[in-house]
């Protein structure tokens, strides 16, 4: 049970009879310390353990409870959309609160229509050949200048590798590549399949290290800058980049590369996708994965009712358990054999990418884009940061090869 005390000047809350409801939906802080602001009104709740500290401005009381009441998590979320929260820094807030999920029943409550509401939902947008290109559409053509005011240089838009601590974001993306590189262990002069190019970074590493690459994306607007990209680097006669679904891919290759690309393909078609990997491989090469996973411990409460990213980011998609990929790719005749994590990296890439975000926001807002996007991105970034801070989601990068029978 938290203690509850009361900031130095301010009123105490739970002495107002009309917010007691409200704080009571963060009674069982255990771990950390939360700031509650509402008003002029100040509480402090220390958990009996340490852990992160965050604060929570609430301008909207009974429309922040109502959210959080019928929707938990995602409601949480579309309260920050609607305006009624904010924070001086919604990760750290998101990071308090993902430390204390098991013992905040409110962030864990969903009513029962709602669940099946957004689970139906979710259903509605599965990873068909065509549902594939529209779940790809409605997050990476929203187009190239909104992405290039944010990412880095090279527009890579995954994970990053900090080697060292001074490591700038262009760096620490270099190093993923490099790092992917050689997990496959690729010479010059093959030919190397890379499974959603996205702008193209890899596949430029790729060929300047003098493999021939063939990739693959669903994205028009990603394809378009990727292709210009590569021609700028004067590597054209050695990439071909496609608009195509991965499981229309009929040649075999040296090696394959797949960054952050199998969160995008969704349960029902894992199988698909790992039988496609191994089919597509030629003897004695490796497929080099980097991807987002989940615990395995949340894994069916994640499945049962969608989180605010599969809801409002990412249609379609679903992070596996490193346990549910092991036996996949045991299953499709495929073992590993090297993998790495690096939640940490990730977690500081999405700060990073937050900060870049920020700082550019007058020119997001010059592209059209509303209040109410650019609070749904905030709250994206700092709601993945926080997760990976807490451990609850992490990145591997794994190398896998045909099994030998």
């Amino acid at each position: 049970m938290a203690n509850d005390n009361t900031a130095e000047g301010a009123l105490p809350l739970f002495r107002l009879p009309a917010l007691r409801p409200l704080l009571r939906l963060f009674d069982r802080l255990t771990a950390g310390h939360l700031r509650i602001r509402i008003g002029e009104h100040v509480h402090e709740m220390h958990g009996a353990e340490t852990g992160p500290a965050g604060e929570i401005r609430i301008h909207h009381p009974l429309r922040f409870a109502r959210r959080l009441a019928s929707n938990g998590h995602v409601g949480l979320g579309e309260a920050y959309l609607a305006g009624d929260w904010d924070s001086p820094d919604p990760a750290a807030l998101l990071h308090v609160l993902a430390a204390n999920t098991r013992d905040l029943p409110a962030l864990e409550t969903v009513r029962p229509l709602s669940r099946l509401l957004a689970r139906l939902h979710h259903r509605r947008r599965g990873n068909s050949r065509t549902g594939s290109r529209r779940n790809i559409a409605y997050h990476y053509d929203l187009g190239n200048d909104f992405y290039r005011l944010w990412l880095d240089p090279g527009m890579t838009y995954s994970a990053a590798v900090f080697e060292r601590e001074q490591d700038d974001l262009d760096q620490a993306q270099a190093n993923k590549y490099r790092r992917m590189l050689a997990l496959t262990g690729a010479q010059p002069g093959q030919h190397l399949l890379e499974i959603g190019c996205g702008w193209g970074g890899f596949a430029r590493t790729a060929a300047s290290a003098g493999l021939r690459v063939t990739g693959v994306t669903l994205s028009t607007e990603q394809l378009a800058w990727a292709r210009a990209s590569v021609a700028a680097a004067g590597l054209a006669e050695q990439v071909d980049l496609r608009l195509q679904d991965y499981r229309d891919i009929d040649e075999q290759f040296d090696h394959i590369v797949s960054i952050e690309m199998f969160e995008a393909v969704g349960e029902a078609y894992w199988a698909v996708y790992m039988e496609k990997l191994r089919r597509c491989l030629r003897p004695g090469g490796r497929a080099a994965l980097q991807f987002i996973s989940i615990d395995e411990s949340m894994f069916e409460d994640y499945k049962a009712a969608p989180d605010f990213i599969q809801r409002y980011i990412f249609p379609g998609g679903m992070l596996p358990t490193r346990e549910r990929f092991e036996r996949l790719a045991a299953a499709a005749g495929l073992e590993i054999v090297a993998c790495t994590h690096h939640g940490e990296d990730y977690a500081r890439t999405l700060a990073c990418w937050h900060q870049r975000f920020l700082a550019q926001e007058p020119a997001v807002r010059s592209l059209g884009y509303d209040e109410r996007f650019i609070r749904m991105w905030r709250y994206y970034l700092a709601y993945c940061e926080a997760g990976f801070r807490d451990q609850r989601i992490d990145v591997l990068q794994v190398a896998l090869q045909p099994r030998a029978d």
